[in-house]
């Protein structure tokens, strides 16, 4: 027999038909194929490592799959070829195959019953799988063949996509003609269905590039947004390659040289996810991008792991192959759905003109003659809602003359106004900045921000690239403004519109992450370069160190809220000092909240979203009531005190009872606590009165509920095991601490207050069934803390395992509070605070508040505690051996 033709030089070095035939006959047929097959693919996979031109690669496996396959079918009897065919379909039948792509088969017939030959193709198939192809097979009439692509326009994909491996091609061709006939898909209908199968793809894949773990094939700007390209052209011109689109007209010779470059980067990157893998794997997880960068040759320098220079390079690969994406699906929907449709223009003016509902350049030179058009072009956009969309040749124009952004453009009176004007704009602000971050023109205009494109960093915290996050920032600000918002967002909504400057909170969210990955603290040196940004767009001083002055402290609010007491009167008056007024206050509040959910999808929580919601409004009262006249400690628990004697009044409590409870009790409580808690808490105090079981009371109604936090308050005696056995049961119950204030009265009782989420982070069921269980297993774990509850065992995620940050605690005294600070930054990880709890029962540690902060991957945590005499930790072995004990256990359990 003879080889299949070879269709690119040097592929025959990756199979021996000879050794093949000789190898039959000596080992039988399977074992013959599964060597030829580990033969070539060991061969390939050598020639990679050596840096063979992968199209040689991918070509070849499909030239080495061709011959095993053609081989496999001549042991069996079929009939005449004119009557049945084997037929590659899909990518195989285009003849590209990566080394675990599947091979996509058709047994096509010409009315022939294929019963007749069942058996044949019975053991055909048999025997590929047994030889370990990922093997895709269907056995079809030609009929079948055009109903079946006629309503399922992926088998109509395929089926476009196909070759003759054995048979008359004719059979083949007949097909075709078929399935890509006028009545199984129009040019018009195939066109909506493959734009509308992207969409809805990419959906999917969160509408990003930028995905932590893209996937090669999927994502936008992946292989399969080239394929889309090749599928359509394919279809409507009747072109075999996407080159072919250069004598279309479609592509120019430059175009095509940087998508075929962009295709390679992603063939290689590909390739070598399913060699390290050993598997069909087209995601890029993290451990898999650990493994390619230095496959890929990149090291870890100063600023930049090579982790993140390689995915750095995927993603600005991902970026064009996706603007070229957009750009050719443009196009074609012009020539194919609106070829026939009367164009309906009109003049924006000199420069540009409105063609049926897309921006267009009024004539070639444009940009040319006039640079600054280049910045207009998106300020029409924002302005003008109607407008759907810049058209094809205007982009291929946008892209042809971007090296025009210079110095001088840059300091253009015209062009700074024109984006200073798009930020002012009422609409589309987000859109068009982030159109002239796809068509290339942000970072050329902005010369800082083009550094971050692209730019990664190798955590679970930060899901985006630095531009897309930034750009994500501005998008929630702008979605803030918005009534459907203002639910979920409250104090945003009604702040954002509110702000007299809006262009300001947008300037500071493109410049609050600019300085990233250059060393040294990124919010001071971009802080430097906004100070720049705004002296070049002529903003007044005060604007200019407003802006400069959220840069530098985007961080803060966040860092108050997570890691500071906000009940003490002194953590809110030293904020405020830091705010100076209600304005600072407002633009940062709303940068803030921007910025966690324009980070990770998973950091904004109900918990989250209270701590802020209480450090503004605590704070702005505290601004309104003047920074010369601060919060007075004492002041605050006695209108406290007194909102709840109100409440006790209305309900007929006895307040002289009350009042030598709270004797007991001690400031803290009062400072932490609002006056309907108080009341509530009182209350049941005194009606439970001496029972040995615990208190415990289920809350979803303090000013906290706001955003869905449960708090669970339990009344007991005092244990060293409580805070230990309380957070275990907690565990089981699949309830993650938020927060935890432990009040230890007088005469031996604790007041512990826990507020919680589900494991996921969302607000628990108002359901009075699931309240009600909760409280009961509570009651039964806690009627003895010493009996300490197991913890549960469960499995650690996988993308934790891979982040296992070395744990790290340390201590210091707080003189005002005579209590020790313990902080703990370690990996977060299934029953992580039930473990810190066993601990501190081994130890005798009495905890007294506790500051939970969960951040993706890591988690920082904050401890008051004191000793079984209720004194600081004084003792240096006592201490070392606490800390010691508390890294060894948490940093063993992550492996």
């Amino acid at each position: 027999m003879q080889l299949t033709a070879v269709p690119i030089r040097g592929v025959e070095a990756f199979f021996d038909l000879d050794q093949l035939i000789a190898e039959t006959e000596t080992y039988g047929l399977v074992k013959a194929l599964k060597g030829a097959l580990a033969r070539s693919t060991e061969s390939l996979h050598a020639a990679f490592i050596d840096k063979t031109d992968i199209r040689t690669l991918v070509y070849g496996r499909a030239w080495v799959i061709d011959q095993l396959l053609r081989y496999a079918w001549k042991q069996y009897e079929w009939p005449a070829e004119s009557y049945l065919s084997l037929i590659a379909v899909g990518g195989y039948g285009r003849g590209e195959l990566h080394p675990h792509s599947d091979v996509d088969i058709l047994i096509l017939t010409d009315e022939l019953d294929a019963k007749e030959f069942e058996a044949s193709i019975s053991a055909f198939l048999t025997l590929l799988w047994d030889i370990n192809l990922d093997i895709g097979s269907s056995v079809r009439t030609i009929e079948e063949c055009y109903n079946e692509a006629r309503n399922d326009i992926t088998i109509a994909t395929n089926l476009i996509e196909s070759r003759t491996l054995v048979g008359d091609d004719q059979l083949r061709q007949r097909m075709y003609e078929q399935v890509t006939s006028e009545e199984a898909w129009s040019d018009a209908e195939f066109f909506k269905a493959k734009l509308k199968e992207q969409t809805e793809r990419h959906q999917r894949t969160n509408n990003t590039e930028y995905n932590l773990e893209p996937n090669i094939k999927n994502s936008p700007g992946g292989l399969r947004d080239l394929q889309t390209i090749g599928w359509v052209a394919k279809r409507h011109f009747g072109a075999t390659y996407i080159k072919d689109l250069v004598k279309h007209g479609f592509l120019t010779e430059e175009e095509l040289e940087i998508l075929n470059r962009g295709e390679m980067y992603l063939w290689r990157a590909r390739y070598a996810l399913h060699m390290k893998s050993k598997r069909k794997e087209d995601r890029l997880l993290f451990d898999h991008q650990r493994t390619l960068a230095p496959f890929f040759g990149y090291e870890d320098e100063e600023g930049a792991l090579a982790v993140e220079q390689f995915m750095s390079q995927y993603y600005r690969v991902a970026q064009r192959m996706s603007a070229f994406n957009d750009m050719l699906l443009q196009y074609f929907d012009e020539v194919i759905l609106r070829a026939d449709i009367e164009q309906d223009i009109r003049q924006i003016n000199s420069r540009f003109i409105v063609r049926d509902n897309y921006l267009a350049a009024a004539y070639p030179t444009v940009f040319e003659h006039n640079p600054f058009a280049l910045m207009e072009l998106f300020v029409i956009m924002a302005h003008n809602t109607d407008i759907k969309g810049v058209r094809a040749s205007t982009i291929r124009l946008i892209r042809n003359h971007r090296h025009l952004i210079d110095d001088d453009f840059r300091n253009d009176l015209r062009n700074t106004s024109l984006f200073m004007e798009l930020l002012r704009s009422p609409e589309r602000v987000s859109t068009e900045l982030k159109r002239m971050n796809r068509y290339g023109i942000l970072g050329r205009y902005l010369p800082e921000f083009g550094k971050i494109v692209g730019q990664m960093q190798h955590d679970l915290f930060h899901i985006y690239t630095v531009d897309a996050h930034t750009l994500k920032v501005i998008q929630m600000m702008r979605q803030f403004r918005h009534r459907d918002h203002r639910d979920i967002f409250p104090i945003a909504h009604r702040v954002v519109n509110n702000i007299p400057k809006i262009e300001l909170l947008y300037v500071a969210g493109l410049y609050h992450d600019i300085a990233k990955g250059r060393g040294g603290d990124h919010s001071e040196l971009g802080a430097v370069d906004v100070i720049d940004f705004c002296e070049r767009h002529h903003l007044g001083k005060w604007d200019t160190q407003l802006v400069a002055w959220l840069v530098k402290s985007h961080l803060y609010m966040s860092m108050t809220a997570q890691r500071k007491d906000l009940s003490d009167p002194e953590v809110i008056n030293e904020f405020a000092r830091r705010m100076g007024d209600v304005t600072h206050l407002d633009y940062l509040y709303v940068l803030t909240v921007a910025d966690i959910n324009a980070t990770n999808n998973e950091l904004w929580n109900s918990w989250r979203a209270s701590l802020l919601r209480q450090l503004y409004t605590e704070t702005r009262r505290a601004l309104r009531r003047g920074l010369e006249n601060p919060i007075d400690r004492e002041e605050r628990i006695e209108q406290t005190q007194q909102e709840a004697i109100a409440a006790l009044e209305r309900k007929g409590i006895d307040i002289q009872r009350s009042q030598a409870l709270w004797a007991r009790l001690g400031d803290d409580y009062f400072l932490r606590e609002d006056g309907r808690n108080i009341a509530r808490h009182t209350q049941a105090i005194l009606e439970h009165g001496n029972q040995p079981l615990p208190l415990i009371i289920m809350n979803q109604h303090t000013y906290r509920a706001y955003e869905g936090a449960t708090e669970i308050f339990i009344y007991t005696a005092n244990s060293p095991n409580l805070f230990g056995a309380t957070v275990a049961a907690l565990d089981q119950l699949h309830l993650s601490v938020q927060d935890a204030r432990i009040i230890v009265t007088d005469n031996g009782y604790t007041l512990n207050t826990y507020t919680v989420l589900t494991e996921d982070n969302q607000p628990l069921a108002d359901n009075p069934d699931y309240m009600q269980s909760i409280q009961n297993y509570l009651l039964e774990q806690l009627d003895d803390p010493d009996d300490y509850t197991e913890i549960i065992q469960r499995r650690v995620p996988r993308q934790l395992k891979l982040f296992p940050m070395k744990t790290s605690a340390s201590l210091s005294t707080d003189p005002g509070l005579h209590q020790t600070v313990l902080e703990i930054f370690t990996a977060d990880r299934p029953g992580l605070l039930a473990r810190i709890g066993n601990i501190f029962s081994q130890f005798g540690i009495s905890v007294h508040k506790a500051k939970i902060a969960n951040v993706a991957e890591r988690v920082e945590d904050f401890f008051y505690i004191t000793d079984t005499n209720n004194q600081p930790l004084t003792d240096p072995d006592y201490c070392n051996r606490l800390t010691d004990s508390i890294c060894k256990e948490l940093d063993q359990h992550m492996h």
